[in-house]
């Protein structure tokens, strides 16, 4: 009797305690720690700003239970390889964007910016309505990967030089860094291009790695110093009308996450996406002020006949791209195609003409 009371009492225990064990369990699963790798340094304006301002908001909105800690980049892996890591589950993510993972597949670099492309509306409309993002899916579903959209910041500038471009001549021969596309179309204006992460660059034109660079807007470009090498910045950023970047994941981490946690991922992406637009729109004018009036910038605006060139060596790259690369032509087919059928609504918002004085 007293063997079976004892026993009874080892059970009740036992059973009590498998249901503390298993309530535990339960509760560290509904929790996560996850590693974010940013390509953007934490006081980068807008790039980085914006990351860090997720990963608190996301911390806020879930009480602790979800913390996705920023880290600077190259702290865990180098700038560009955050796809492999990511994709082996190395880390859980990276704050980075599609066009640094050319390398790998080209047609990436339209889901974050088309040269000669469209404004955010249009671009949006594309990417989250018109299927881009689901192409986008395709390619990383193949790498055990998962990504949504993080932020969006507004139009480029399209060149640092140290001295006045008066003839597409002088790009000849330069060793310049361009993003994306753009690059190519740079390659057939005669540079040699090459893609550096963001800190990269200013040592590079310190040493004469580079002779000229693009990287962003002016209030970046500014924190950036690129002023004090090149004093010549082009515009308008033919190249980048509009750059969206992603928070890139291990598929199998975020298939670990609770229902609750994916949306609120979600819902901080979404507005986290709005926030950096509007404010790059509000703060680049006062970027442009200081860059001429503190940093004797001179700004120069490339000539129409000069754009037309861009524009006319962006679609042969189109076509030559589209040539060797299957993926590529598919994903510049579905981008051209949705083009054509906004054309409609986007010509009958068209305002021609100055109407305010």
């Amino acid at each position: 009797m007293k063997f079976k009371s004892i026993l009874s009492v080892g059970l009740a225990f036992g059973l009590v305690g498998g249901l503390v064990l298993g309530m535990a369990g339960e509760a560290d699963a509904k929790k996560g720690r996850w590693k974010m790798q940013s390509t953007f340094g934490s006081k980068l304006p807008h790039l980085g700003t914006s990351a860090v301002r997720f990963s608190k908001n996301v911390k806020d909105m879930t009480d602790g239970q979800l913390n996705i800690k920023f880290f600077e980049p190259g702290a865990l892996v180098p700038s560009l390889e955050c796809f492999d890591a990511v994709s082996k589950g190395a880390l859980e993510s990276c704050w980075t964007t599609p066009g640094y993972h050319t390398a790998k597949y080209p047609s990436l670099a339209f889901f974050t910016t088309v040269p000669f492309g469209p404004q955010i509306g249009e671009f949006m409309a594309w990417k989250w309505f018109g299927g881009g993002n689901d192409l986008k899916q395709e390619i990383y579903d193949k790498h055990n990967l998962i990504a949504f959209d993080s932020f969006a910041i507004g139009p480029e500038t399209s060149g640092w030089f140290k001295t006045e471009i008066t003839s597409l001549e002088q790009v000849k021969g330069l060793k310049m860094r361009f993003f994306g596309l753009g690059a190519k179309v740079m390659q057939k204006m005669g540079a040699s291009t090459q893609l550096l992460a963001g800190a990269d660059i200013y040592p590079a034109l310190e040493r004469g790695v580079i002779d000229a660079t693009e990287f962003s807007m002016p209030t970046i470009d500014i924190k950036l110093g690129f002023y004090q090498i090149a004093k010549y910045n082009y515009f308008p950023g033919w190249h980048q009308q509009v750059s969206v970047s992603e928070l890139l994941m291990n598929k199998d981490a975020w298939n670990k996450l609770s229902k609750a946690h994916k949306t609120i991922i979600k819902v901080g992406l979404g507005d986290s996406v709005m926030h950096t637009y509007a404010e790059t729109e509000a703060k680049n004018f006062g970027g442009m002020q200081e860059m001429q009036q503190k940093h004797g910038v001179t700004v120069k605006r490339w000539p129409d006949e000069t754009l037309a060139k861009f524009e006319k060596a962006w679609f042969e790259v189109v076509k030559e791209e589209s040539a060797k690369d299957p993926l590529f032509k598919k994903v510049a087919d579905h981008f051209y195609d949705f083009r054509a059928k906004y054309k409609i609504w986007g010509d009958a918002q068209s305002l021609k003409g100055t109407y305010l004085k």
